[in-house]
C-alpha cells in the first residue's frame, strides 16, 4: 500500500516515522508533503533516506492508496479546496487526524462517487508503536476499515468506534497522554523532594506505571481491587491515597476529561 501524508508537523511526522519504522509500509511507499515545513522535511529524510518528501502537497495524492489528512483545522477547506478534483474517492482512502472535522465534512469533499472516509484520532506515542487509534468510518467497506485497522495496528492499539464517542475517546487517549506525563513530572518532583535524584525517581515512576499496566493486564481486575492489595489498615499507602484525594486528584483527573472533550 502507498501512503500519502499531508502535513509534517507533530503527528503527521510522528505517523511517518512510526510507518517507516513497521513492516507493513515500506518507506520508499511513503510520501510526505508540506509546502511551509522544508526543515521538518530535511529531518524526516535523514532518518529514513527512503521516505518521499514534497512541498508540494499534490504528490501526496499521485498514486497513493492511501491520503492521511494531518493539517491545522484552520488549513483543511484550504488544502482540500486544491485538491479534491485530484482524488480519486472510488479507490483512494482519505484519512483525517484533523481535530474538528467530521465525517460528513469529510465526505462533502468528494465531488462523486461514493467516498471510503476515515477519522482516526491517534496520540503520539504512535511514532514508537504504542498509540491508542479510534477510528471511524462513513461510505467504507468492511475491506478497507479493516485495511486501515491493518496499518494503524502496527503503531499501536485500534479500535473502531462510532462518531459520536469520538470526543470521549480523545479525552482519554489523544489528550490524555499529556495528563499521563503531568502525572510522571508531578512524581518525580515528589521523588526528588523525598531526596531521590531526579532522573532516578523518574525511572522509578516509569517503571511503577509499566508494572501497574501490565497487572491489569494479566489480571483483568479493576484497579480498586489491586489498590485494595496494597492497601493495610493504618498503612501507608492509605494515607498517601487520602491525602491525594483530601486535594482533589479523582475529581481533578474527571473535570479535566470533561474540559478536553
Amino acid at each position: 500500500m502507498k501512503i500519502g501524508i499531508i502535513g509534517a508537523g507533530n503527528m503527521g511526522g510522528a505517523i511517518a516515522r512510526g510507518l517507516a519504522a513497521g513492516s507493513k509500509v515500506a518507506a520508499a511507499d511513503i510520501t510526505v508533503c508540506s509546502p511551509n515545513r522544508r526543515g521538518e522535511l530535511d529531518a524526516l529524510k535523514a532518518e529514513y533516506p527512503d521516505i518521499n518528501v514534497s512541498v508540494d502537497n499534490e504528490a501526496a495524492v499521485s498514486g497513493t492508496d492511501m491520503i492521511i489528512l494531518a493539517v491545522k483545522p484552520w488549513l483543511l477547506d484550504e488544502v482540500m479546496d486544491a485538491l479534491k478534483m485530484k482524488i480519486d474517492f472510488g479507490r483512494q482512502m482519505l484519512v483525517s487526524i484533523v481535530a474538528g472535522a467530521t465525517l460528513e465534512q469529510l465526505a462533502d469533499y468528494a465531488y462523486a462517487g461514493k467516498a471510503a472516509v476515515f477519522q482516526l484520532i491517534p496520540n503520539t506515542a504512535i511514532s514508537v508503536h504504542q498509540s491508542m487509534t479510534f477510528i471511524a468510518a462513513r461510505g467504507a467497506s468492511p475491506k478497507k476499515i479493516a485495511a486501515v485497522e491493518g496499518i494503524f495496528g502496527e503503531l499501536g492499539q485500534t479500535m473502531v468506534v462510532d462518531e459520536r464517542q469520538m470526543p470521549a475517546c480523545m479525552a482519554l487517549a489523544s489528550c490524555g497522554i499529556a495528563y499521563v506525563m503531568r502525572y510522571i513530572r508531578a512524581a518525580s518532583e515528589g521523588g526528588v523532594e523525598l531526596g531521590l535524584p531526579a532522573d532516578t525517581a523518574k525511572q522509578i515512576v516509569m517503571q511503577t506505571m509499566t508494572g501497574a499496566v501490565e497487572l491489569l493486564r494479566a489480571t483483568g481486575s479493576h484497579p480498586e481491587a489491586e489498590i485494595d492489595k496494597v492497601t493495610t489498615p493504618g498503612g501507608l499507602t492509605i494515607r498517601g491515597l487520602n491525602a491525594m484525594e483530601a486535594g482533589g486528584f479523582t475529581a481533578s483527573v474527571i473535570a479535566g476529561l470533561k474540559a478536553s472533550r
